[in-house]
């Protein structure tokens, strides 16, 4: 693994937004260079490792011009800013017509004072490359039309919103917009072709580039280029890239690392290709199914596999956290995915109960009201997941709940595991993930105790239990949860 401890945590900060609110703040533009070292020592009071910027890199006036005309964009911008301008509407980061980092936001030097900032705390930087497609006026769109999938008349007339007729330097084209299979294609984009051996080159330079000025990139839609993926969208079978293009930057820059945006169960195939982390949009999807089985069966899977996901709540792509899981449920979902094993993916906003989710289009987003119960759960949270390091390095184990009593079937709605540290040090995580009180019996996996008086403490709460160890080893910790309540126990030998 190539990060600076064995389970990182990054925050993901919407760079356009932000550094526009920061500018309504203190009244004048802010840049990249322009935060003030105070800004950075919060990301380091709260325990970050990562600090992933999104749409830093150039975008044009096409994309622009797109988000500003879009019909059914435009209808999602104005819930999202019902006092909407068009100086709100900056176009799509991921619309990108070159990894130069936009001039508004500081430009390259902008970029490089932010890092060292980072880095004199030991906080990586990470950011985006976009591998499936670039912006509608990429340079190599009049250049090298070649690089992109080519469309024909039929194709244009029966499917016209995959498809755009560019002027180019050698004549006009059909070029396709970028998509995946299952959706029409993204208007303000034009669709890559890694059938063509010359475009992997390219890419791949630019790669190593963007390796020069971060220390990791997360690849958007990175399953988009899988051969078996290209092939059933775009009828064309390309080489493999991912495996070539990993190798490419690591003999440039050994220790950068590799996020992938993944869906369709193909995480695996993808950590197999090099990427250090894949998105964990799997049990995303069963915490908000509300199925606490369902979740420790995504949990059974082996660390090897674990250990690469990346864990979240919500991103820029997900609704908020706060109006997808009501409270206490919240508490819930975040203690259980952020106490797993793995990258503790956070997002600007989740700390405070942001309930609107902005679109990569805008530059501006809603002022919303802080909720106190949220904020003062994460505040406690996040110091626990700073200072306790056996959570970040430390040995940790699924726990299986069994019925407290014949024919008590609560125990069903329990998820359970524990971290156990270099120095013995021992927790027990537990959750009733459902709507209801629950009963359970947990077997602890610590047999060290057999034998010991054990006092639990819960790290999150005011619980204070102190047990007979044989017991907790034996028969197992009773626990009776109210619905949705969390426990983060220590688990200490008296006398020691």
């Amino acid at each position: 693994m190539r990060t600076t401890r064995g389970y990182p945590s990054l925050f993901q900060i919407n760079t356009r937004v932000w550094l526009r609110r920061l500018a309504r703040q203190r009244g004048k533009r802010m840049t990249l260079a322009d935060v003030d070292d105070a800004t950075i020592d919060r990301f380091a009071q709260r325990g970050f490792d990562w600090v992933y910027l999104l749409s830093v890199w150039q975008t044009g006036r096409a994309g622009q011009v797109v988000s500003r005309n879009n019909r059914e964009w435009l209808e999602e911008f104005r819930t999202v800013l019902p006092d909407l301008v068009d100086e709100d509407m900056d176009g799509s980061g991921f619309a990108i017509t070159a990894y130069t980092v936009d001039d508004e936001l500081g430009g390259e030097a902008g970029l490089t004072a932010f890092r060292e900032k980072l880095a004199q705390r030991g906080i990586r930087l990470m950011l985006d490359f976009v591998p499936n497609h670039t912006a509608l006026d990429h340079p190599w769109a009049k250049t090298h039309p070649d690089y992109y999938v080519q469309g024909r008349e039929e194709q244009c007339a029966a499917a016209p919103q995959n498809y755009r007729r560019m002027e180019t330097e050698i004549g006009p084209r059909i070029l396709a917009h970028g998509r995946d299979p299952n959706f029409p294609g993204w208007p303000d984009t034009l669709q890559l072709n890694y059938g063509n051996t010359d475009l992997h080159k390219v890419r791949i330079e630019e790669l190593i580039a963007i390796a020069g000025k971060c220390d990791g990139v997360r690849c958007d839609m990175a399953m988009l280029l899988l051969p078996e993926v290209f092939q059933r969208t775009w009828a064309i079978t390309p080489a493999p890239f991912w495996p070539k293009a990993i190798e490419s930057v690591r003999q440039a820059h050994p220790s950068f690392t590799f996020m992938a945006e993944v869906y369709w169960d193909l995480e695996w195939t993808l950590q197999q290709q090099g990427f250090d982390y894949c998105y964990d949009k799997r049990l995303y999807d069963r915490l908000k199914s509300g199925s606490a089985r369902s979740i420790r069966e995504h949990l059974k899977a082996g660390l090897d596999y674990q250990n690469k996901l990346a864990r979240f709540l919500e991103n820029h792509d997900e609704p908020r956290a706060a109006s997808t899981f009501p409270w206490p449920r919240h508490r819930a979902a975040a203690v259980i995915t952020f106490l797993s094993p793995g990258l503790r993916f956070f997002h600007q906003g989740q700390f405070e109960g942001a309930r609107v989710r902005i679109p990569v289009h805008l530059s501006r987003g809603p002022e919303e009201p802080i909720n106190q119960e949220i904020e003062e759960f994460y505040h406690r949270f996040l110091k626990i997941l700073k200072e306790t390091e056996d959570f970040r390095g430390g040995e940790w184990s699924l726990i299986e709940p069994s019925p407290a009593w014949a024919g008590n079937g609560s125990s069903d709605g329990f998820v359970a595991f524990s971290w156990t540290g270099n120095d013995r040090r021992s927790y027990v995580i537990v959750v009733n993930y459902r709507e209801s009180r629950g009963q359970c019996h947990l077997v602890l996996p610590f047999h060290e105790l057999g034998g010991r008086h054990v006092r639990l403490t819960d790290m999150i709460g005011d619980e204070v239990y102190d047990r007979d160890g044989s017991d907790l080893v034996g028969r197992g910790l009773y626990i009776d949860q109210d619905a949705w309540q969390v426990n983060i126990f220590e688990v200490k030998a008296l006398g020691l």
